[in-house]
């Protein structure tokens, strides 16, 4: 495993010396912002990798752990991932996945045994007050976000694992000096071949060591950024299981534009008006035609394209059908966990509101632009364009 130092230190030689002129200049909330990272994440990964290390005395049989028939959900951003992911893992006697908790506090066995060790002695001898503590925590903190409902104890993207290594998609939310990263919207094409062997390995021995620490399940992300991976991903975990959503792009763009510059104004900003416009553009358009073009050309009972539509729709026949072709266990309870989710959708709002004409398009633009996916899944062109609210069923996320 390799730590991308350059590029540690390319992020942090812009941010203070050649912040002009881009999203993450100088200004107090991002003078305030790297003082609590510089101050905080360097301490914090050093502990990590002493951690690492430790795997490797105290728990090396974690290097052997299989990684049976893991689901990766893939598709552009805003198209139902993360409710079927969250769904899923209300399934926990079968799926098990990263939680914001694993990726960023406790990426190793020995911090995962650690933290069990605690829970445990909280649980028996103080009758869980640590435990109601964090989730109060959690709550008063990561609760507040409006990204998508976060919470130390729900799974997350783990391509956010990839901070660990500094080499990753993630990391330009953090910095958006574009200039500097490797074309991870391209992933399969654009990187050389050491390069995806290198964070390939990493994110398969994060994986393990989940897997190990909490027992063998079958493991389940999602992943946006996987799109553009679909070859990496398949070469790396030839078991895998690929279920690639599709939502309309009249949709999906917009709420796209406007997450990633909510998400990424977090730790830069403020910036008038959209921006990253021309990278979104690229990105969604690959990342719709890429992972499409390998299914296509690797016909598979392990692969499966899904139509946002038909998720929202009849979210049930669609679950059992693709537990049954990837070869899950059958759930009994499945509308129990799928009404629990539903619910837990409709209670969290987001501020975000936006048209096309404020973000630059037109309806017109957008469908020529995606016209082979419109053509594709039949999806609706609309003969006038509609404010887009999110406050209603949180299936885009």
């Amino acid at each position: 495993m390799k730590f991308n130092f350059r590029l540690f230190w390319r992020t942090f030689y812009r941010s203070f010396f050649d912040s002009k002129n881009t999203p993450a200049r100088l200004t107090k909330k991002r003078l305030a912002f790297l003082a609590l990272f510089y101050a905080v994440w360097p301490l914090g990964q050093i502990a990590h990798w002493f951690f690492f290390r430790l795997d490797d005395l105290l728990f090396p049989a974690y290097k052997n752990q299989a990684i049976e028939k893991p689901l990766f959900i893939l598709g552009n951003f805003r198209s139902g991932s993360t409710f079927l992911h969250r769904l899923l893992s209300r399934d926990a006697e079968t799926f098990t996945s990263l939680t914001t908790w694993d990726i960023y506090l406790t990426p190793s066995v020995t911090q995962k045994k650690i933290t069990q060790l605690v829970a445990r002695l909280d649980n028996k001898y103080l009758g869980g007050v640590l435990h109601r503590a964090l989730f109060a925590f959690d709550r008063a903190t990561l609760g507040k976000l409006k990204i998508h409902p976060i919470s130390f104890f729900q799974p997350e993207e783990d391509e956010n694992i990839h901070l660990h290594i500094w080499d990753g998609f993630f990391v330009t939310f953090l910095f958006p000096f574009m200039d500097e990263f490797p074309d991870y919207i391209h992933f399969d094409q654009a990187l050389s071949a050491e390069h995806k062997r290198r964070i390939m390995t990493f994110y398969k021995s994060m994986l393990q060591r989940h897997l190990y620490a909490n027992g063998a399940k079958y493991f389940v992300a999602k992943n946006p950024a996987f799109s553009a991976k679909i070859e990496t991903l398949v070469e790396f975990f030839p078991d895998a299981r690929i279920l690639y959503l599709a939502r309309n792009p009249l949709d999906m763009l917009p709420s796209t534009v406007s997450w990633i510059n909510y998400a990424r104004s977090q730790f830069t900003g403020p910036n008038a008006g959209y921006i990253y416009i021309d990278e979104i553009l690229e990105m969604t358009a690959h990342w719709y035609r890429h992972p499409l073009r390998y299914i296509d050309a690797h016909p598979s009972p392990r692969n499966l394209i899904v139509n946002y539509d038909d998720l929202i729709q009849r979210p049930e026949a669609v679950i059992r059908g693709f537990y049954e072709q990837f070869g899950y266990p059958d759930k009994p309870g499945l509308p129990v966990i799928i009404d629990q989710a539903v619910k837990e959708t409709l209670t969290f709002n987001s501020d975000h509101s936006y048209s096309y004409e404020r973000m630059g398009f037109t309806r017109e633009e957008i469908v020529e632009r995606y016209r082979d996916i419109f053509e594709r899944f039949g999806f609706e062109t609309r003969d006038e364009e509609a404010l887009i609210s999110v406050p209603r069923l949180q299936l885009e996320r």
